[in-house]
């Protein structure tokens, strides 16, 4: 898709509408496990066809597409994986994604919903409970998407004279354990729900950084925040919830500091005034209206006078390099003063 596909023509408008199709062809190359099956060989189109048990005019021209977009190697009527294709999508790579990978794929039955929800305001998986097993599940996920970016934004923020850490939703920990890595000194605590603490614990254990790790289980929209701490991240959390929840949560935040502790706040932001860019910022918006309650993405400013308002005033705007460290790379910082002390007293000489 265009990055500003701002449609002016109906050429545009087929360009854009039709851009799916390049999503569904590798999702249908996903549902084959092809490119698990295609290993490091190179492959006749037949003979994998054969392996595959479909018809080789299918495979041949899915394959030919698939090369296109170079997520194959065409060679003498031949194909082979890519090097992205092997760093990433098959299961022998350190790198693998798989859990990520399957999340957008399920994504592309779930936004078929969309008019539905768009009808009714309610998420469509709204009656189902969810297992402990998708919240595994997706909680790798997002240790997938995070693994650069974390590394990336902890290089950059310095947290030298910080002493004590806690990332609130923090999922499988990516983040803690990269601010870990960065500063020796630092003590971190992940917050969120048991089955996302479990990813956490494993990936800690595969780290040297277990020891300075610890974990709370709790629901931070109902319960305290216990603790006090130098730095609170919260992270791709914001567009979760209504202005009201943020707002709640930023006041359980405030008393959860140290005087002079820092709010740091990672997300997509609407930036223009008519709040349509970034295309990706509003896109991200629809995933929040197919899965959650009240969720969507909101504008700096209006994340600043949450802030003001639960009696962070002190707020900056951080930028990181271009292209490092998630979405537009831009993180909110709010910090909690420090209270000015009473000054004493001194009682007058006696004459």
């Amino acid at each position: 898709m265009p990055t500003k596909p701002t449609i002016e023509s109906f050429k545009q408008f087929r360009e854009i509408v039709y851009s799916f199709r390049v999503s569904r062809i590798i999702f249908s190359a996903l549902d084959l496990d092809l490119f698990n099956v295609m290993g490091h060989r190179e492959w006749a189109i037949p003979q994998l066809a054969k392996r595959l048990k479909v018809s080789t005019r299918g495979l041949h021209i899915l394959c030919r597409n698939l090369a296109s977009v170079g997520l194959l190697v065409p060679a003498l009527g031949r194909y082979r994986t890519s090097a992205i294709v092997k760093r990433y999508l098959q299961k022998e790579s350190s790198e693998y994604r798989g859990d990520y990978v399957r999340l957008m794929h399920r994504q592309w039955d779930e936004w078929s919903r969309l008019t539905d929800v768009v009808q009714t305001g309610v998420p469509f998986d709204s009656q189902e409970p969810e297992t402990p097993e998708y919240r595994e599940s997706f909680t790798w996920a997002m240790h997938h998407r995070s693994q650069e970016p974390a590394e990336q934004v902890a290089s950059q923020l310095s947290l030298k004279s910080a002493r004590s850490f806690l990332d609130v939703g923090g999922g499988p920990g990516t983040y803690a354990l990269a601010f870990l890595h960065k500063n020796p000194k630092l003590q971190a605590t992940v917050m969120d729900r048991p089955a996302a603490l479990e990813v956490a614990k494993v990936l800690a254990t595969q780290s040297s950084l277990e020891s300075r790790l610890s974990y709370q289980t709790g629901d931070f929209i109902n319960d305290k925040i216990p603790g006090k701490y130098d730095i609170i991240w919260y992270s791709n959390v914001l567009h979760i919830y209504s202005p009201a929840e943020n707002l709640k949560v930023f006041r359980k935040i405030k008393r959860a500091l140290n005087p002079g502790g820092r709010l740091l706040i990672q997300d997509t932001f609407l930036e223009n005034p008519k709040g349509l860019r970034p295309l990706e910022t509003n896109l991200f918006a629809v995933s929040m209206l197919l899965y959650t309650d009240t969720g969507n993405t909101y504008p700096i400013q209006d994340v600043r006078a949450w802030l003001q308002k639960a009696g962070l005033s002190r707020t900056r705007l951080i930028k990181l390099k271009k292209g490092t460290g998630d979405w537009e790379g831009q993180i909110l910082e709010a910090r909690l003063p420090v209270p000015t002390s009473v000054p004493r007293r001194i009682a007058p000489r006696s004459i």
